[in-house]
């Protein structure tokens, strides 16, 4: 599953933003610019940030749309942003991976799944904001069965 939601095209590494503004809007552009999400999509993942902060813990956020959003979704699909610097999500809480998200119909779930796997070990966090190549963040979210 991950295979067909995140390819190469769609990891950033080595980002240098200086907001989580900045942050959400380029992993929303990735989504965007591969092709997974209308442009609207992006202003959706604004607004989930303002509902509740999708900063998730252990240096990790998860921005994605509001539960409208899914209309704007052409088909699933993920973004990783490596932010080596941190990015402040607020209230201390400091971003160094972002995994934007776009869920068509319940497939975000299996998606969610495979991401909260992979980032519930701290290794795998250290091992992604480290990665120097897309290939390693890749075959990391693929060893995930």
């Amino acid at each position: 599953m991950i295979v067909t939601v995140l390819k190469k095209e769609n990891i950033v590494l080595g980002a240098d933003v200086k907001t989580k503004e900045e942050a959400i809007r380029l992993a929303g552009r990735i989504l965007v610019e591969q092709g997974y999400v209308e442009e609207f999509y992006i202003d959706k993942m604004f607004e989930r940030e303002a509902l509740t902060s999708t900063y998730m813990g252990n240096f990790v956020a998860i921005p994605h749309g509001t539960e409208d959003a899914k209309k704007l979704v052409k088909q699933a699909g993920l973004s990783i942003v490596q932010v080596p610097n941190g990015v402040d999500f607020g209230e201390g809480n400091v971003a160094k991976i972002l995994i934007g998200i776009a869920g068509k119909d319940n497939e975000h779930l299996e998606i969610l799944s495979k991401v909260a796997i992979v980032c519930s070990e701290e290794e795998n966090i250290q091992k992604m904001i480290s990665a120097t190549t897309e290939e390693e963040i890749l075959q990391l979210l693929n060893e995930v069965k």
